[in-house]
């Protein structure tokens, strides 16, 4: 049954008219005529009385009228949802980051689409760059913040990359180090100490990012997450790599230092999209929101 029959039916029963009805739809008495007449072969039933003046509804009319309603109803409520969808005036965002991107970038993206988009679900899941992707491939995630992998490029076949920034490594020791007043440090500087680590698989990944070949660093204790991580390094038990997106939250009583451009590696920063499927108008409204909070990060 085609809608347009439908609403041409509500209007004429709304009004008592087929007259009225015409002019309200600004179509011919005729084609109204024509289209409850249409609607009465498909239901097999009279839906009108022709009256001298005007028609009213008979009982199988009445029968259908609150269906009606409803449906036409529906479908307006249906065509706004979308609307606000595509709009970006209501809907959801679902985002997943790699963990120093949730320390500065991601927050402050987050934080500018929420200004511009109150109405949209905001949700943010953190996670390791391997898990996030998978995340998104199974849509789970609409945006996902991943950074470059020493095991293999990221899948392009899979994923549309957004490239954001690329991060250096800086060198985190005790502001009581021997080389805690020095700007650029050597890795060949940094062989004797002892490297914090997180755990075995994630900070592997981290330390074989960031460092040239050839460099095996001494770990010999391991920190799971960086609140951990620092404080080691700032009770003097070692060094650590940290991402220059942490920069901003390592305590006082630890250094930064750079290391040599001989030395440094930087890592690639994207947000990953998937390949092939229609991104939703707030995932690409949310790129915007982090291509802007990465530019004073580069």
């Amino acid at each position: 049954m085609e809608t347009q029959l439908l609403e041409v039916f509500r209007t004429v029963a709304h009004l008592g008219s087929i007259t009225e009805a015409a002019r309200r739809l600004r179509f011919t008495q005729s084609a109204v005529s024509r289209q409850i007449g249409a609607l009465e072969q498909e239901l097999g039933a009279r839906v009108f009385d022709r009256l001298p003046r005007g028609v009213t509804l008979t009982e199988e009319g009445r029968a259908l009228l609150p269906y009606a309603v409803k449906i036409l109803d529906g479908l307006t409520s249906a065509r706004g949802a979308v609307g606000d969808v595509r709009t970006v005036a209501a809907g959801r965002l679902r985002v997943g980051a790699f963990p120093t991107a949730v320390a500065a970038l991601v927050p402050s993206a987050l934080a500018r689409f929420r200004q511009a988009y109150p109405q949209v679900v905001l949700s943010l899941v953190e996670g390791l760059t391997p898990a996030l992707l998978d995340r998104l491939a199974r849509g789970e995630a609409d945006v996902a913040v991943v950074s470059s992998s020493p095991s293999g490029p990221l899948d392009r076949a899979r994923f549309e990359l957004h490239h954001l920034l690329d991060e250096r490594m800086l060198v985190a020791v005790a502001r009581g180090h021997r080389l805690a007043r020095r700007r650029v440090v050597r890795l060949a500087d940094l062989a004797a100490d002892a490297f914090i680590a997180g755990s075995a698989t994630a900070e592997e990944t981290l330390l074989r990012a960031s460092l040239p070949s050839g460099f095996r660093p001494r770990i010999e204790i391991t920190a799971a997450e960086w609140t951990g991580k620092l404080g080691c390094v700032a009770a003097g038990l070692g060094v650590a790599l940290v991402p220059a997106l942490m920069a901003g939250r390592v305590p006082r009583d630890i250094a930064l230092l750079r290391l040599h451009p001989e030395d440094e590696l930087r890592r690639r920063i994207y947000a990953a999209t998937p390949a092939g499927r229609t991104v939703p108008a707030a995932a690409t409204r949310f790129l915007a929101c982090l291509g802007a909070a990465a530019e004073p990060l580069r």
